[in-house]
This record gives C-alpha cells, sequence and structure tokens, in this order.
C-alpha cells in the first residue's frame, strides 16, 4: 500500500500544472508515469457538447485504431448455419443461436463483443435488458448486426473500436497499452478522435469537442489540447 502511495504520489507531482497539452507531451507523461506491475491501458475520454437525451445529439460509432488496441477481444456470434461456420472460421470465440441466448440469460457474458445475423436479432432482442447496458448489443450502425459476419468478426479481432456518448456526453474507450511506444498511442488517439469527429450528429450545436483526457488504467489523467488532437494547431 505504502509502495502504491509513493507511485501515485509521484505521478501526480508529475502531472502538476499540466493542462491542455499537446497529444505528444500527454502521451509521454502517460507512458512515463504507467508503473503498475501490469500492462496499463492507455484511455481516452472525450467531453462532447451534445445531450444524448435527444435522438439527434446521439454519438456513436467505430473506429480500426491502426496499431490496435493490445488487448484479445472475445467475440461472440449469434448465427446458425453456413454463417455460424463462417464465424468460426473467421476466430469467433462462441457461436450459437437459442443456447446462447440462454447462456447468456443465465449470467454468463464470456465476450467482449456481440456480432448477429440479421434473422437472429428476434433472439437477441431478448437480451436487450442484459447486454444493453454493458454496450454489447448488436447494432447495424455500427456493422454488429450483418451478414458479413467473417469481417465483423476479423474487425473485432483486429482492433476495432466502437464508442457510443454516455448520459454525460462523454465518449471514452482504451486506445492501446502503456507498452506501446508514443508514436503508436499517437497514431490511436489521433485515429479516436478523428472518428468522434467525423460521428458529429446534426444536433450539435456549438462547442462540440470541449475537452478531451488521457489517462492509463492507474495513473492520474491529463487534459490534451483540443486543437492539438484534431490537427487545428
Amino acid at each position: 500500500m505504502a509502495k502504491f502511495g509513493k507511485r501515485t504520489r509521484a505521478a501526480r507531482e508529475a502531472f502538476a500544472g499540466k493542462e491542455n497539452v499537446s497529444v505528444s507531451e500527454a502521451v509521454s507523461l502517460v507512458k512515463d508515469n504507467a508503473k503498475a506491475k501490469f500492462d496499463e491501458t492507455v484511455e481516452i475520454a472525450v467531453c462532447l457538447g451534445v445531450d444524448p437525451r435527444h435522438a439527434d445529439q446521439m454519438v456513436r460509432g467505430k473506429v480500426s485504431l491502426p496499431n490496435g488496441t493490445g488487448k484479445e477481444v472475445r467475440v461472440a456470434v449469434f448465427a446458425r448455419g453456413d454463417k455460424a461456420e463462417e464465424a468460426k472460421a473467421a476466430g469467433a470465440d462462441i457461436v450459437g443461436a437459442e443456447d446462447l441466448m440462454e447462456t447468456v440469460q443465465g449470467g454468463t457474458i464470456d465476450f467482449d463483443r456481440c456480432i448477429a445475423t440479421p434473422d437472429m436479432m428476434p433472439i437477441v432482442g431478448r437480451l436487450g435488458k442484459v447486454l444493453g447496458p454493458r454496450n454489447l448489443m448488436p447494432n447495424p450502425k455500427v456493422g454488429t448486426v450483418t451478414m458479413d459476419v467473417k469481417e465483423a468478426v476479423e474487425a473485432a479481432k483486429g482492433g476495432e473500436v466502437q464508442f457510443k456518448v454516455e448520459k454525460a456526453g462523454v465518449v471514452h474507450a482504451g486506445i492501446g497499452k502503456a507498452s506501446f511506444d508514443a508514436k503508436q498511442l499517437e497514431e490511436n488517439l489521433l485515429a479516436f478522435v478523428d472518428a468522434v469527429q467525423k460521428a458529429k450528429p446534426a444536433g450539435a450545436k456549438g462547442a462540440y469537442m470541449k475537452k478531451i483526457a488521457l489517462s492509463s488504467t492507474m495513473g492520474p489523467g491529463v487534459s490534451v489540447a483540443v486543437d492539438s488532437a484534431t490537427g487545428n494547431a
């Protein structure tokens, strides 16, 4: 506990007075202070000027990070017949139909991404209350309700990140690991911010990107200059 306290204090001292820094400085700060005994995830949070309670201000999308996430993603696919076989061949970890629905209803959710063919949605729809709050519900807007299960599985396994704005107007995601080199993290950060920028809804008024923060799993956060992350610096 004492070691953790010293580590936390040292990180906070390193971050003191650092606000709205450049992307490169933010990445360096977070990497240099990620000193846990495991490979910490580098996380980004973007505060948006939207109210997601209004349909025309909902922000949702996906992005394939150029350097992946560094995380092994477990993929479940609801499909039957040839599409089930296609999903297995593409590397899906769990494939099923009614049997998979019953497993999820029983409280076992051993996956990070859920994909379904359109004909499976009447079954998957019964799991809305379970999968919805975990942001696991398949959705055609982000390509997880599709007949091309091969592409969807490979994208999920290859570092594709889905994002959806929360009630407070914040979008967040893991964009890599502290063990990534600085250039890889910078490229991933810029790709994520660009995807969020392109997902700007028609109903957004005023400043769209209000604040960007970067942190590691166990470390404090540092604010990133929005202009630096959007290429408007």
